[in-house]
């Protein structure tokens, strides 16, 4: 068998490999590609990625922020919480003290007024018993003079007299009186 040689002119392109001409004009047009690709989209597609980083960052920095913002109120409010927890309880110790005051002046007042009450009382009595023992005074005075007018058969009418006698009987009466209570006490 005989193979067959073919002129070089008469060769068939080989389908798999491009011509040359082929290859150079993608080499270039990739080189021009590839530079606007560079020079256009590249710092597009990077200045994107930096203003999406920034707002990631700047969200991650606001919430960094807002979080100890919130930390701070809360701190606040704490502080603030704590504080009207203790004028609360100073405003409590306080009511405290000021029922204890009332209850003591209320109780100086009562024992002042009851105390007053006894000392008029006392002097009431004082009184209606100085009355009672002057109004005895008279009528034993009088029963007296009658009785003794009658014991000794003269009516003793002369006033002066009458009063000196039984003044002396009285006071006499009250000596003994007297005398008894301090034995009674002694004893």
């Amino acid at each position: 068998m005989m193979t067959m040689v073919l002129p070089l002119e008469a060769k068939q392109p080989n389908p798999l490999m491009p011509e040359t001409a082929e290859i150079i004009f993608g080499f270039v047009f990739l080189i021009l590609l590839a530079i606007a690709f560079a020079k256009f989209v590249v710092p597009r597609f990077e200045k994107a990625y930096a203003d999406r980083t920034a707002a990631i960052e700047g969200g991650m920095e606001q919430a960094k922020q807002a979080q100890a913002e919130a930390k701070a109120a809360l701190d606040k409010y704490n502080a603030q919480l704590a504080e009207a927890r203790q004028e609360a309880a100073k405003i409590r110790e306080d009511a405290r003290e000021q029922g204890a005051q009332i209850i003591a002046e209320m109780r100086e007042q009562a024992n002042a007024e009851a105390e007053r009450i006894v000392t008029h009382a006392r002097a009431q009595i004082d009184a209606e018993r100085a009355q009672a023992v002057a109004s005895l005074r008279s009528e034993v005075g009088s029963m007296a003079t009658t009785l003794a007018g009658r014991i000794v058969g003269e009516s003793l009418e002369d006033e002066a007299r009458q009063r000196r006698t039984v003044e002396r009987f009285l006071d006499e009466l009250e000596q003994s009186e007297s005398a008894r209570q301090a034995v009674g006490t002694d004893g």
